[in-house]
Formats: C-alpha cells, structure tokens, sequence
C-alpha cells in the first residue's frame, strides 16, 4: 500500500462539528478500501491565498493515510461532489517522504507515551519512605 497526504480546503462556514462529520466519511471511505487514517492534522480556519470560487476563507485539514491506489479516485469523487469542499490535493509521498513521515509518527508516538506515562506518575501519590530521615547527635 502506498502513503498519501491529501489537504482539503473546507467552507469556513461550516461549523467545527460538520467538518469532522466530513472527516470522518474520509476515514470510512480510507477504512473501507483496505486503508488506514495514519495522522489528521487540522489546521483551522485561514484565509486564502487567492478567492476561489467566492471564498475568502477556509477551514484546513492534513490527512496522512496509507491505502492502495484506487482509494484516491474515491476520495476526489468524494471530494468533486461534496459541497463544502472547496478544494483538496492528494499527494503520493516518495520513498524518502514516506520514511520522515512515519519516522514523524514514531516520535510523536512515543513523545506521547513519555507525556502519558509522566502524567500518570504525577497524578499518583509520592510513596512515603520508610527510613526515617538520619539526625546528626552532638558529640
């Protein structure tokens, strides 16, 4: 299966819950092909570059998923035929992409563990210790 990154360019109108709706047929449609959603990364609302299609702002989101080749024509007839998109691009990322993204992923995996683990620990009571602390006598 190859790694794609796709960005797609909502309507900022669209309220914070209707664009995960959005997102979440995404993840079906990578689910049902066989894929797999590896990272979703939203950006929020930006304004554009340029006006497209009478649309001054957009809501951004950075998909990572790993699917075979047909999903991607699923995905932009997804996309061609969604409203609230106004526009997305579906990148194959090469050999040398692929290794720092996953890399990427690793880290941030384990960065996390670490975090989680970390916060655990503090959120534990200190264990009290059992030797009393040692008093210097006069001499």
């Amino acid at each position: 299966m190859n790694v794609y990154e796709n960005i797609v360019i909502y309507d900022a109108s669209l309220a914070d819950e209707a664009v995960e709706g959005q997102l979440e047929r995404v993840r079906d449609i990578v689910a049902e092909a066989g894929g797999e959603v590896l990272r979703t990364d939203p950006w929020g609302r930006r304004k554009l570059a340029y006006e497209i299609n009478k649309h001054a702002r957009g809501n951004y989101v950075l998909l990572l998923f790993r699917a075979p080749a047909e999903t991607v024509k699923r995905l932009e007839d997804h996309f061609k035929v969604t409203d609230a998109v106004v526009k997305y691009m579906v990148v194959k990322l090469e050999k040398k992409q692929r290794e720092h993204a996953l890399r990427a992923l690793e880290a941030e995996a384990a960065q996390a563990a670490t975090a989680q683990a970390e916060e655990a620990e503090a959120a534990s009571p200190p264990a009290e210790s059992a030797a009393a602390p040692e008093t210097a006598e006069g001499q």
